[in-house]
């Protein structure tokens, strides 16, 4: 094999290991971003479910403590009616005490009402507060491999960063400039030739050509892509023995 063509196909093999490695590198803030929105997500219902309990509470001690009013005023009316000189001023004193014990009755029921919501406010409250310690304890560990993940793709990084540079390194300049050129116009800069045909722009290939490619003794460059092209010999098929 051409003694470049040799040395461009390692560089081209670590830039894929490097680049793979650095996607995954990316995704680990991405997993992390998730994971953080999955466990606020969970710690708003919880909220939320907290904050309307606490409203069912404050709306059933308005309502006691307009109830303790109604029943001091009803209380007070009582004590007038004993006072009152004349059937009229009876009459009127009778229907503000009805007025009142009316509003004491819709008190009454409106705190049952809010007893019962908060009855159940209070169950959404203990079971988002389990569902919230579930998720949290889940993103915890989560979060903890994605932590030790990305140390481990950083260490990996470095690594094949060193092994590209020393691939780099051993290829001489013409080389690395046609390398690097095509690598700029198409991300990829060396592809296989197979079955006739480059492997990433599935050109296909003058038989003369592939047949003078097939030798990996010059620098040949796909017509359609212009990626410098190699060739893997086929192995040969294995024979079972009678």
């Amino acid at each position: 094999m051409h003694a470049d063509l040799e040395k461009l196909i390692a560089l081209q093999h670590a830039e894929v290991e490097l680049r793979r490695v650095d996607g995954q590198l990316g995704d680990v803030p991405r997993a992390r971003a998730e994971l953080e929105g999955r466990l606020a997500a969970e710690r708003d219902r919880l909220d939320q479910a907290r904050t309307a309990l606490a409203d069912s509470q404050k709306a059933r001690k308005q309502h006691e403590g307009a109830l303790q009013d109604l029943e001091a005023k009803r209380s007070k009316y009582k004590g007038q009616l004993m006072e009152v000189k004349t059937n009229k001023e009876y009459t009127a004193m009778l229907h503000e005490i009805e007025g009142v014990e009316r509003e004491v009755r819709e008190r009454e029921d409106q705190i049952l009402t809010e007893m019962e919501r908060a009855e159940g406010l209070a169950g959404d409250v203990k079971r988002e507060e389990g569902l919230f310690k579930s998720v949290e304890e889940k993103a915890r560990t989560e979060g903890q491999a994605l932590e030790a993940k990305g140390r481990q793709l950083q260490d990996e990084h470095k690594r094949l960063q060193a092994a590209r540079d020393a691939c780099a390194a051993a290829v001489p300049g013409d080389a690395m400039e046609l390398f690097q050129r095509v690598a700029r116009l198409r991300g990829v800069a060396v592809a296989e030739a197979r079955d006739d045909m480059c492997q990433l722009c599935h050109m296909k290939l003058r038989p003369q050509m592939y047949v003078d490619l097939k030798r990996n003794e010059d620098i040949v460059q796909c017509p359609s892509c212009s990626r410098i092209l190699y060739y893997v010999p086929t192995a040969p098929a294995v024979v079972p023995t009678p």
